[in-house]
């Protein structure tokens, strides 16, 4: 196959930050997406409509004006959201879901839940209204385990959710172990999931393997190789439960590479190359469209995109950067060869 082409995708989970780094990314994102699911884990975080609508103006006025790219916004959920506040954003036709971070779980996620049960009334107006969790699936107490942190999870309070709140549409964000697959397919239709690009196509030896690098540590962190065969099973295999969603999480380089690094893979510069780099490894570029442009979507009860999107069978280099001014971010597999190109 030399060139593909697929129904224009959605990025159903991403990080595009604000200030000097969202006008360095969000072009890499709409050259390539008609729409993506924003996180709101900025610093304050984003909490109310007001803030949300705000952040959507500076998302649109970092977009190239060639490009035709829609935010999608979320709310960052806390212990003091009010059940008011889940109603105005259940009025926005910009609000789509809420965000539920574990306090402390990842990149500022400080301002998250400390107790998953005492939300329980706020996740039960949620699933009155309608509007999704979005839920980054870990524990954070500090005598686990981090490659065990999404599996007890999992154990200790999604199951708790999924049982407590049927009707509830939940997005369990960025998969990484087989026990998480399995859950989600194990659920009812209301239960979805999105993977990743680095954890499609690394194991953990790619942080740990001939020195630390950095630029592939994220939350959750990779895990075995057992577990990313079963995320490649799962991404490759048609089931709508499972689409497409980055996770790309910018930060500067200098962040990244010194003592303590940023959790975050930049990947929005290549996302589609990199999972049509993970589905032809898989034999399954067949597969690529429903889980990149059609199962999200349906999932969000968003109209399906009526534009194309090409890519070539060309090799390329990444950059070793991009960005200005000593405000750079190092890419994912930077310096290193794509198989495939995104055609402009």
């Amino acid at each position: 196959m030399k060139t593909l082409t697929i129904t224009k995708p959605d990025d159903l989970h991403l990080h595009v930050r604000n200030g000097a780094i969202l006008k360095t990314v969000m072009p890499h994102t709409a050259r390539q997406f008609a729409r993506a699911i924003i996180m709101p884990n900025l610093k304050p975080p984003v909490t109310t409509v007001a803030q949300a609508l705000a952040y959507r103006e500076e998302i649109l006025q970092a977009v190239p004006a060639e490009l035709d790219f829609t935010p999608l916004m979320t709310l960052y959920l806390t212990g003091s959201t009010s059940v008011d506040e889940i109603k105005k954003a259940a009025a926005s036709e910009y609000i789509h879901a809420f965000k539920l971070y574990p306090a402390g779980a990842t990149t500022n996620s400080d301002s998250g839940v400390a107790d998953i049960k005492a939300i329980f009334p706020l996740l039960a107006t949620l699933e009155k209204y309608d509007l999704p969790l979005l839920i980054h699936g870990e524990v954070t107490d500090d005598a686990c385990d981090i490659f065990d942190r999404e599996r007890v999870f999992i154990d200790t309070s999604l199951a708790d959710i999924a049982d407590n709140f049927p009707g509830l549409r939940i997005v369990v964000e960025h998969l990484t172990t087989t026990e998480a697959v399995q859950f989600v397919q194990a659920a009812g239709a209301n239960i979805a999931a999105t993977i990743t690009p680095q954890h499609l196509l690394f194991n953990r030896n790619a942080i740990l393997a001939g020195g630390i690098r950095p630029h592939h540590y994220c939350l959750p962190i990779i895990k075995r190789e057992s577990h990313r065969l079963t995320l490649v099973e799962a991404a490759t295999s048609g089931n709508p439960k499972f689409f497409l969603g980055t996770d790309s999480a910018p930060h500067l380089t200098s962040l990244k590479e010194t003592a303590c690094g940023c959790a975050g893979c930049y990947s929005a510069h290549a996302a589609l190359e990199l999972y049509a780099e993970a589905f032809e490894q898989a034999d399954a570029l067949d597969k690529l469209e429903g889980f990149a442009s059609f199962y999200g979507a349906d999932f969000y009860r968003l109209p399906r995109n009526t534009g194309t999107v090409t890519l070539e069978k060309t090799a390329w280099t990444v950059p070793p950067e991009y960005g200005e001014n000593g405000s750079t971010i190092t890419p994912l597999k930077a310096n290193e060869e794509l198989r495939w190109k995104l055609n402009d």
